[in-house]
C-alpha cells in the first residue's frame, strides 16, 4: 500500500490579515501553518477526502522562516504530498509572500510535516492504523506500465 505519488499539490492564496501580525504589522509564525493547513485541505477536498482532517494529525512539523510577511501581503501557501507510507503522509511546502511596497517576490516559509492516520474511534489507542485503500487510490494514480 505503500507509494510516492506524482505530483499532488494543493495551493491556498490570501492576504495576511491585521489578527496575522504582531504590533509591528509582521505575521506570526503560527500564521504560515494555518496557511499550509489551508492549501493541505484544498489538495483533499480536490481528491474527495472531505473526513481527512479528522483522521489524520500532524506528528511531525519543521519550518524554515526565511523572510517576513506584512499586513496587506497577498501570500501563496503550496503544499505537495511527496509520500503516501502505510500509516503516513509527508508533505513539503512554501509559503510566499508576492511582490509588496516595493519588495519583490519572496519564499517567506519552507518545510515539511508528517500525518499519521489513526482510527477516528480510538480503537487503536494512538497507533497509526493504515490509510484506506479508497483514499490511497485517489492520492497515488496507477504507476505506467
Amino acid at each position: 500500500m505503500s507509494g510516492t505519488p506524482r505530483r499532488r499539490v494543493g495551493v491556498f492564496r490570501t492576504q495576511v490579515e491585521w489578527i496575522d501580525t504582531d504590533a509591528a504589522g509582521i505575521h506570526h509564525n503560527s500564521t504560515v501553518v494555518r496557511f499550509v493547513e489551508a492549501a493541505e485541505a484544498r489538495l483533499m477536498a480536490g481528491h474527495g477526502l472531505r473526513d481527512y482532517f479528522a483522521a489524520a494529525p500532524r506528528v511531525r512539523y519543521e519550518v524554515d522562516f526565511e523572510a517576513p510577511l506584512f499586513f496587506g501581503q497577498r501570500v501563496t501557501a503550496t503544499v505537495e504530498l511527496v509520500h503516501v507510507g502505510t500509516t503516513s503522509m509527508t508533505f513539503d511546502f512554501e509559503v510566499w509572500g508576492e511582490a509588496f511596497r516595493g519588495r519583490p517576490r519572496t519564499c517567506a516559509a519552507r518545510g515539511r510535516y508528517v500525518t499519521v492516520h489513526i482510527d477516528r474511534d480510538h480503537r487503536e489507542g494512538a497507533r497509526g492504523t493504515p490509510w484506506p485503500a479508497d483514499w490511497v487510490g485517489r492520492l497515488v494514480p496507477p504507476s505506467p506500465r
